[in-house]
């Protein structure tokens, strides 16, 4: 997590400063429904709230405790204590440091997959926006990276849209898996706190409580998390590697905007590099990295024990800063991508008529020639376009074979780029709505 990929709103998500205002809203939390139930008084609890949550918690002095103390959750409640004064021997009744730190890594998960759900309802937006607006923008489609056959610009965009509304559906999924709250003691027994103090403390900070926390919320809730957040990198890859592709020189049928003043060498003046997609693509691979730690901190000893909890003090928020960062650096590419239809018709034609080979293959079956047959007239004629740069049209119209099984009109027929687009408006329609 480097301020030159992170952006403020979600970096103070992981603040100290975040993090320990949670940390004193579950315990204050915690203090309400133990007041309600008469195990702490009610002033006591009110008192709380009230020194608490009016302080500014001093970081240096939490880590300077921290550093006598050797353990977090303690150095806190040693600093609470010094501002709410005798009431704080109230605090943390029957809980374990787990439950503090568990439910408070959740709710920053929370907040973290709102922003992710923000960026990516603004990515979505930028793309049906361009997929309209090149709906009918017919370029080549490429499979293996080679000429295929034609298809359109919005259909290509169409595509992402349709993956990156799927990751919101999994993100969205994501964010319940994770939305525990645990407030149950060691080894998660409750045997010195009332359940109904989790339930209220969960009530509280819009969370469902964890059924079985054993001391600590079980790590497969944040494996299938984290797994989510690499599936959205990848798609974002995906889409950036597309772009990339296109922006080659020999292609160039979209591109990145240049802004005035840009430069794209140090070298080289001419250039006009890719360089925000190869960021994405970089990008991605650091949010994927947290994939497998995590789904290696779901095997935790017994009831439980700490080795998640360094990676997860990494992961946590450098693959959320990172992700938040990509998804908004790709919407700002996809609002700003420079599409080049004149190039787009200049390299669907390059092969001069070869995209249509599968219509001649079937129209030659469905004339009464074998496939096999059929395959080999329609390849040799493809290979002379291939090898010699001949036309793909006049070499079937000159071939005696291929004659004998359609006449010229239907071979012309068979060259209607048209045919290739007629279902665009199906393809919207069940991506769209």
């Amino acid at each position: 997590m480097i301020p030159r990929y992170s952006r403020t709103e979600m970096t103070d998500i992981w603040s100290p400063e975040t993090k320990f205002r949670i940390w004193f809203e579950i315990e204050a939390h915690a203090c309400d429904a133990l007041a309600k139930l008469g195990v702490i008084p009610e002033e006591a609890a009110k008192t709380i709230w009230e020194r608490g949550g009016a302080a500014t918690f001093d970081v240096e002095r939490i880590d300077a405790i921290e550093r006598e103390t050797k353990h977090d959750v303690i150095a806190f409640l040693t600093h609470l204590a010094e501002i709410v004064g005798d009431d704080a021997r109230f605090v943390h009744q029957g809980m374990t440091s787990s439950d503090v730190l568990d439910t408070t890594f959740n709710v920053q998960l929370m907040k973290a997959t709102d922003l992710l759900l923000a960026d990516l309802d603004g990515l979505l937006s930028a793309l049906k926006k361009r997929a309209y607006e090149h709906k009918d923008t017919v370029t080549i489609g490429r499979s293996h990276g080679i000429h295929a056959e034609p298809t359109t610009f919005g259909v290509k965009l169409a595509q992402a849209y349709a993956e990156f509304e799927r990751c919101k559906t999994r993100l969205i999924a994501a964010r319940a898996e994770i939305a525990t709250c645990a407030i149950s003691g060691a080894v998660g027994t409750f045997a010195n706190i009332d359940p109904a103090v989790e339930e209220h403390v969960a009530e509280a900070l819009g969370m469902s409580i964890e059924p079985v926390s054993t001391q600590v919320i079980p790590r497969d809730r944040h494996a299938m998390y984290f797994a989510t957040l690499g599936v959205i990198a990848s798609s974002i890859e995906r889409l950036a590697t597309e772009i990339r592709h296109l922006q080659r020189t020999e292609v160039l049928e979209a591109e990145e905007y240049f802004a005035p003043g840009q430069k794209g060498s140090s070298a080289m003046p001419h250039k006009r590099n890719p360089v925000l997609t190869e960021n994405l693509t970089g990008l991605a691979r650091i949010v994927r990295m947290g994939v497998v730690p995590a789904m290696e901190n779901v095997a935790l000893w017994h009831e439980r024990d700490i080795s998640h909890s360094s990676v997860e003090r990494m992961i946590g928020p450098d693959c959320t800063v990172t992700l938040d960062f990509a998804l908004v650096r790709l919407t700002g590419v996809i609002e700003k991508l420079l599409v080049y239809p004149k190039n787009m018709d200049r390299n669907l034609n390059q092969f001069r008529g070869l995209v249509h080979s599968q219509r001649v293959l079937l129209a030659l079956t469905q004339a009464g020639c074998s496939r096999e047959e059929s395959y080999r007239l329609v390849q040799r004629n493809a290979m002379r376009v291939w090898e010699d740069g001949a036309d793909f049209l006049e070499e079937l119209l000159g071939d005696e074979d291929v004659r004998k099984a359609l006449t010229e009109e239907q071979i012309h027929e068979k060259f209607d780029l048209g045919y290739h687009t007629k279902h665009v408006d199906t393809i919207f329609n069940r991506v769209f709505g």
